[in-house]
């Protein structure tokens, strides 16, 4: 158990923690909750131990062990992944250094009866019993069977950290927090930069894991599927429930109203109370009781209403000017990184008013996509147009980070405003919660969340039609994200977000393209829409016919009939590759339920503690991976050619 007694922390005149308690046990995930700069990461450090309080204390039993994920990773890029992963047995690599000097002194010594040389071997017998129990000398076999479960094969490990993304970098941190295997973990935005199905896989994972878990996160849905308690940060104070985040809204929603009826209800008693006291204190009979009135009266203690951060930020886009009809039109485009094939003959059309989602696995190349659109990357093949009178509003992945810590907030809108706005700069601000003093910090001392916000007030200086949105929600609060998607909703442009966020994915965009193989594949629908379709057929529960049916677009050009027997030649091809998307599918399915199988043992971390057959199963889970990845791209490839032939009918 870690317990978090009477913590106090300020910053000036700002109290950031007012005495707050609370303990954390082996069977809690809890999710720690605020807004941005609440001090939730600082929360975290203070467990840790990394971050002192200015009052209180952090306490837990002797030997208890803590990992911690933090929000910004710190790794080195020239090491390879096996070598980052090795950095989790530091404490076994200290006591083999501290064994090989003690062993130096042993066969150093000729009094062997000695008391220090005693003490020595004492000393020895020690390290050799903590060095067996941490591990010692089975850490490559360990390493491996952690890699190997979190999805790396064998091939990986020699390769350079920067070689991977966000989203596999991540794995590799998760992976040291395995390899240590840590009785409480304490994980800050572990999502921030993962796909849609490492975030999935991650849920899993979190679930099984046998220690206790705090985790800060912005993703609702995420939260709702791995938490069984809520501990929000709210002005100095904390609001702990025993339930997950959706669940926690309602009670505390239930709860004000409560006491906001017991409030009015104390304080009619009060008036009334008030009332008699004036009455009677000046009638001598009656001075006694008045007196005990008023005692009663002090000791009465007042109710108070929980109190909620109502602060939200304001703004919505400027109205688009008009575009054309045709936004983008992207035709045969193929993107490559030397030897890295990342985009194959792309067909992409954006007509004005759409909203569309990318959405695929890192890697896949929907970032790569948005900076060709928005102009950032032109070292590509085929043809790329933008429509008649179409301007671009281009939030980058990590626009936050890059803004110039080394100015003012201020100054970071007024270099690039014009016009009237520069005289708008100010109440712009304000609009996204930078008031008075804030607006002349640093931007280097502010937290994530208030880079992410003063990044999206740059948006709104130039009127655009266009907004490609890339990650817009990582780091923003909760409430700041459906500020957010209500206002892409009303603006009267076009969009194109990436996101993994499945809660602000809903209901926000009417067209889905998820990225995958290299190629890509249009959903007509929002987010859960493409994650029920993609399900179902992986599943094989939904039919051949009706799959193509949703997919063919309604409006197809009327041709010329075809003859009898063209028509009977065209059917029976459609029927071969039928035929073999059908056999593709019923293998997808089969393999994809033996995969969820694997993935189901890999997420228990008791399948890597003394576990003969590990390696065989995540062997075959990763040969198996591989042949399902290929099968989709025939799959893929069969429904290509049914959906150019049916388009002949």
């Amino acid at each position: 158990m870690i317990s978090v007694e009477n913590i106090s922390v300020f910053f000036g005149e700002r109290i950031l923690f007012d005495e707050i308690n609370f303990t954390i046990q082996s069977t809690d995930r809890i999710g720690l909750v605020g807004r941005n700069g609440a001090g939730k990461s600082t929360l975290l450090k203070i467990i840790l131990g990394e971050q002192k309080p200015d009052d209180g204390r952090v306490s837990c039993a002797n030997q208890t062990t803590i990992g911690y994920l933090p929000q910004e990773l710190h790794v080195d890029y020239n090491k390879t992944v096996y070598e980052e992963a090795c950095l989790a047995f530091e404490e076994v690599n200290a006591l083999e250094r501290k064994m090989d000097e003690l062993q130096d002194m042993i066969n150093q010594t000729t009094d062997h009866e000695s008391e220090e040389f005693t003490k020595i071997l004492h000393d020895m017998a020690d390290l050799q019993e903590l060095h067996h129990h941490l591990g010692g000398y089975q850490q490559r076999e360990e390493i491996e069977k952690i890699l190997k479960g979190l999805g790396f094969v064998q091939s990986d490990f020699d390769k350079p950290v920067s070689e991977f993304s966000g989203g596999w970098q991540m794995r590799i941190e998760l992976g040291k927090i395995l390899l240590k295997q840590p009785d409480f973990m304490l994980l800050d935005e572990p999502t921030n930069h993962l796909d849609i199905e490492s975030i999935i896989w991650i849920e899993g994972f979190l679930k099984t894991y046998p220690g206790g878990i705090i985790l800060i996160s912005h993703d609702q849905r995420f939260l709702d599927n791995v938490t069984n308690r809520t501990i929000e940060i709210v002005s100095g104070d904390i609001f702990d429930y025993n339930c997950s985040y959706t669940k926690f809204l309602e009670l505390r929603e239930i709860r004000r109203e409560q006491q906001s009826n017991e409030a009015k209800r104390q304080e009619k008693m009060i008036e009334h109370t008030e009332m008699l006291i004036n009455k009677f204190r000046a009638k001598a009979s009656k001075a006694k009781f008045a007196q005990s009135l008023i005692t009663k009266l002090e000791k009465e203690e007042r109710i108070e209403i929980d109190n909620i951060d109502t602060k939200s930020i304001k703004f919505n886009f400027p109205p688009a000017p008009r575009s054309g009809q045709v936004v983008v039109n992207a035709r045969n485009i193929d993107k490559r990184y030397d030897n890295l094939h990342v985009l194959d003959n792309i067909d992409f059309t954006l007509e004005r008013g759409e909203k569309v989602a990318f959405v695929g696995k890192n890697g896949e190349g929907k970032s790569t996509f948005s900076r060709m659109i928005a102009g950032k990357d032109r070292q590509y093949k085929g043809v790329l147009e933008l429509g008649h009178n179409v301007s671009i509003g281009y939030y980058e992945q990590n626009q936050a980070e890059a803004l110039d810590g080394d100015i003012s907030v201020f100054d970071t809108l007024d270099q690039i405003a014009v016009g009237d706005m520069r005289t708008r700069v100010r109440s712009l601000l304000g609009a996204f919660l930078f008031s008075g003093d804030d607006q002349d910090k640093k931007v280097k001392v502010l937290s994530g969340g208030e880079k992410g916000r003063l990044a999206l007030a740059k948006l709104l200086l130039t009127p655009v039609n266009l907004l490609i949105l890339d990650e817009p929600t990582n780091h923003l609060d909760i409430v700041s994200k459906s500020i957010l998607k209500e206002s892409i909703l009303r603006f009267d442009g076009t969009v194109i977000v990436v996101s993994h966020d499945r809660e602000f994915l809903t209901s926000l965009t009417n067209k889905v393209i998820e990225f995958r193989a290299r190629k890509t594949k249009e959903y007509l629908g929002d987010i859960q829409y493409f994650l029920t379709t993609r399900n179902i057929c992986s599943l094989d529960q939904l039919s051949l016919k009706s799959s193509l049916k949703q997919e063919l677009p309604a409006d197809v050009e009327k041709k010329t009939p075809l003859t009898g027997l063209e028509q009977k030649e065209l059917d029976k091809e459609i029927k071969k590759w039928q035929n073999k998307a059908k056999k593709h599918e019923t293998n997808i399915g089969e393999w994809e339920v033996k995969l969820k199988e694997y993935e189901t043992q890999m997420a228990d971390t008791r399948f890597y503690m003394d576990n003969k057959n590990a390696p065989a199963l995540i062997s075959d889970y990763s040969v198996l991976k591989e042949k399902t990845e290929a099968e989709y791209v025939l799959w893929e490839s069969a429904l290509a050619e049914i959906e150019q032939m049916e388009k002949k009918r």
